[in-house]
């Protein structure tokens, strides 16, 4: 079929079970899937530290280095803590997991909801950020940003949907094209510094008109935006499992990795751009405006700017790795439905990766693709996750009081301690910004996996044969009612199925047109085998109410405790536009019967004989 071959095109043709092992990643590969998030954050972290000290002048943008440092040693703690939890839970300790087994499940589950706002935020943001560093490079292009973001959202999508091993090695060279032409720019900045051959701007560029004074609440509000630099220090520890064998060994070598680069590229890059006094034009981003004062507007600048729009584009990957699979987690747990689950074709979890996908294109398309608005709204449910992790380790710890559990609790406790204290500046300084949308939201998301849960515990109850009596027998040969709306061969092969399994077959014509009916009776007389068929009148010309009034006095006569059975024959045209040209009867009596509730130990079974055309 066409729809398949496209099918397979796009994602590829499915995989065996016992290729799972092997789709694991090494720690190269691994390393480009888990830490997009993290490295391209410094693109919109610097932008929104600018933005923020931007507005009290060269004064406060001279607060910038101290900032990133800062930020700098959140990061250094961060990620020692995280090691602590891959070495804790190598089969994947995300927030979820830790906060639910050492908290309780109240918290897992707000450290669930938290994390799945921030993986969708991290998507939206570094798609947007990568159309915004396109945008400067190419101006014209600004006004279809929401477009071009949304282009970049399917294309990541299908990548992911073929599977970790061909994302992987698709996302490998942006990830290490960025890292080497920020640090080739960084060398080249440093050397033609020490040459004489590039000098910072002069100070007194800045326009003046827009300063206000530097306060304590100024610089923790720009504090708070650039917390964002330390989105995805936490996916590594949420995905453990797609590193090959030793994977907690291979995962603390990732993060280590991952702490040593961000500190380089993002005190490189800041440190930097207050060092030169560099501006950006119009729509411009900082990093632009760095690497055009340290190239000019030559290859080497569009190449930067290439990297940058590169690693943005599959920071989304990040996301695309861990929702899934934090979104599975829950399903197993029955807090979301059981679909998200199940691996596809493809050994991922495909019904994940949609979700995400479509719920990330939501927002691109909400706030008109702008990354500055989207910011405030995803730091808040970050840091959130992060100190309810690092607070169940400290539990973690003191359960276990194996070999230096006290340093550990310690370091997991410093961990809780700064992520709280960064969690509540930025709630407060990032309230009116968005961030009250967040602590909306998360109490919503609760709700629904409560009620999700709730749901699958009652319909288990319900399932369940426990207390159900052994002695049951099997139901007598049922009644069998056949609607039809005419004599044809698709009718004759639901008949002749029907006197298979009983003796105690009805015809049922609704007649919607009385000058027809002696037509119908004629045929069936000639082909009906005996059974006797019955025509019910419909002055309203509807098919569906009379024959279900119809079944209904039907069981009523019989007054046996069953329910007649109904056999429904269809025809399946050959092309699928054709079941446009049909009225589809069939499906419509077939909806009013599933859904209509009986009272409990009675059922109707509802069984299709498919008759298919051939033209």
């Amino acid at each position: 079929m066409p729809g398949l071959h496209l099918r397979e095109l796009l994602i590829g043709s499915p995989l065996p079970t016992d290729r799972l092992e092997s789709e694991r990643l090494d720690t190269v590969r691994a390393l480009a899937v888990l830490s997009p998030d993290a490295l391209s954050s410094i693109a919109y972290a610097n932008q929104e530290i600018f933005l923020g000290l931007a507005v009290a002048g060269w004064v406060g943008l001279s607060n910038s280095f101290p900032i990133a440092l800062a930020i700098v040693v959140l990061l250094g703690i961060l990620a020692l803590s995280y090691s602590q939890t891959i070495q804790a839970y190598p089969r994947g300790g995300g927030s979820y997991t830790v906060a639910k087994e050492n908290l309780g499940t109240s918290m897992g589950l707000v450290a669930a909801a938290a994390l799945l706002v921030d993986y969708i935020l991290v998507a939206a943001v570094s798609l947007t950020a990568g159309v915004a560093a396109m945008t400067s490079a190419f101006p014209e292009l600004w006004p279809y940003r929401v477009g071009l973001s949304l282009l970049l959202l399917t294309i990541i999508t299908l990548a992911n949907l073929r599977g970790l091993r061909e994302s992987g090695t698709l996302i490998s060279l942006p990830v290490y094209l960025f890292i080497l032409t920020y640090i080739g720019m960084f060398m080249i900045a440093l050397i033609r510094t020490a040459l004489g051959d590039l000098d910072p701007l002069p100070a007194d560029s800045f326009p003046v008109e827009q300063a206000v004074p530097v306060t304590l609440f100024l610089v923790l509000h720009t504090f708070a935006s650039g917390c964002t630099a330390l989105t995805g220090v936490e996916a590594i520890s949420n995905g453990v499992q797609i590193f090959k064998p030793p994977e907690a060994k291979h995962a603390k070598q990732a993060m280590r990795a991952v702490a040593v680069l961000m500190l380089v590229l993002f005190l490189g890059t800041v440190g930097l751009t207050q060092y030169f006094n560099v501006l950006p034009s119009g729509e411009e981003t900082i990093l632009s405006a760095l690497a055009r004062h340290v190239f000019g507007k030559g290859l080497m600048y569009y190449l930067v700017q290439t990297s940058t729009l590169l690693i943005l584009f599959v920071a989304a990957n990040t996301s695309f790795a861990g929702f899934p699979r934090v979104t599975s987690i829950l399903a197993e747990d029955t807090y979301l439905p059981r679909q998200l689950s199940l691996l596809g074709d493809r050994l991922v979890y495909s019904n994940g990766m949609l979700l995400l996908a479509t719920l990330t294109g939501l927002l691109i398309v909400l706030f008109k693709g702008d990354t500055h608005a989207l910011i405030p709204l995803f730091a808040v449910g970050v840091f959130m996750a992060f100190t309810l992790s690092q607070a169940g380790m400290v539990v973690h710890w003191y359960r276990l009081k194996g070999k230096r559990w006290l340093q550990k609790a310690l370091i997991n406790g410093l961990g809780a301690l700064t992520t709280m204290f960064t969690f509540w500046v930025i709630a407060v300084s990032k309230f009116l910004d968005g961030a009250w949308i967040v602590t909306l939201l998360i109490p919503l998301i609760i709700m629904g996996f409560r009620a999700v849960h709730r749901h699958y515990q009652e319909i288990s109850g319900e399932l369940s044969v426990k207390g159900f009596p052994m002695t049951l027998k099997p139901l007598p040969h049922p009644r069998i009612v056949i609607p039809i709306a005419g004599v044809h061969r698709g009718v004759i092969f639901a008949l002749r199925y029907a006197l298979s399994i009983s003796q105690k077959v009805t015809a049922v014509y609704v007649e919607i047109d009385p000058s027809r009916s002696e037509k119908v009776r004629s045929l069936w007389e000639r082909w009906g085998m005996g059974v006797p068929l019955e025509i019910v009148p419909s002055p309203y010309r509807s098919v569906i109410g009379p024959f279900v009034d119809y079944l209904d006095r039907l069981d009523q006569e019989a007054n046996d405790g069953q329910l007649a059975s109904v056999i429904l024959p269809e025809f399946m045209p050959a092309k699928w536009w054709e079941y446009l040209l049909h009225n589809q009867t069939a499906w419509l009596i077939k909806l009013a019967l599933l859904y209509r509730r009986r009272k409990q130990g009675t059922i109707r079974a509802i069984i299709d004989i498919p008759f298919h055309l051939r033209h």
